[in-house]
């Protein structure tokens, strides 16, 4: 993406920070461009999850949030949960997009998954059944390579927005499992795709998707930064590197 006002961009969060925090750095990092941080539609209700939810309200919401921005197209980038919902977005409304980038997806269907990204993602699943308290520690260390000790827990009381943070991993897990991306629809997607790689993570998980990937967009990079990891991710560690690639 070139550093120009006249382009619009929509970047999509994780599971956890909400956007205006989690792009704090990247926003400035990008300088003048029109770009906006959404959060997720699973966070925008008085319940977590909202009645009905799927990766297809993440689609809608991406498509309303576009519209009401005057976004006829738009470069769309999205980390871990953002990233499926970005991919979901892809695979059902590709004309929208001038680019595509992905920073470690946390769903990419199940088309052409290997018995390691499956047996992962059987982890994920057992996780929603855990205390309360154990819920966060076992969602990080299953995205961590084995040798990469968790980071330390902030200091302080946990922040207001946490509690939705921890029930919407059951639900959006189950989101995950019902949704299948179009992939007819992504191999023919001719615009850049972007494909962010932390080197510290679990060699199983985001490793396996992006080899997938490479195998279905025509235009595809894919882009290491070997010392980060999902959880000091590029965006907030490393976001003028990041912006300059986009």
């Amino acid at each position: 993406m070139a550093r120009d006002q006249r382009w619009p961009v929509v970047l999509l969060p994780g599971g956890v920070l909400p956007a205006e925090a989690a792009y704090a750095g990247l926003l400035a990092a990008l300088g003048d461009v029109d770009a906006r941080a959404k959060d997720l539609e699973i966070y925008s209700g008085e319940t977590v999850p909202p009645p009905g939810y799927s990766l297809e309200t993440e689609v809608e919401g991406v498509r309303r949030f576009a519209d009401e921005a005057g976004f006829g197209t738009f470069h769309l980038v999205g980390y871990s949960a953002g990233g499926a919902s970005a991919l979901a977005f892809a695979s059902r409304d590709p004309g929208r997009l001038r680019s595509l980038a992905l920073m470690e997806p946390a769903w990419a269907g199940r088309t052409g998954q290997t018995p390691e990204e499956a047996a992962v993602y059987d982890r994920f699943r057992a996780i929603a059944g855990l205390p309360p308290e154990a819920v966060m520690p076992a969602f990080i260390r299953t995205q961590l390579a084995e040798n990469v000790d968790p980071p330390s827990p902030p200091s302080g009381p946990p922040p207001p927005w946490m509690p939705s943070r921890l029930a919407a991993v059951g639900p959006m897990m189950a989101a995950f499992d019902a949704f299948e991306p179009d992939f007819d629809v992504l191999r023919r997607f001719d615009r850049p795709v972007y494909f962010a790689l932390g080197g510290r993570g679990n060699p199983d998980l985001y490793v396996r998707i992006a080899e997938r990937l490479a195998g279905v967009f025509p235009d595809f990079t894919r882009d290491s930064f070997e010392e980060r990891h999902h959880f000091d991710p590029p965006h907030r560690v490393e976001p003028s590197r990041l912006a300059a690639a986009l």
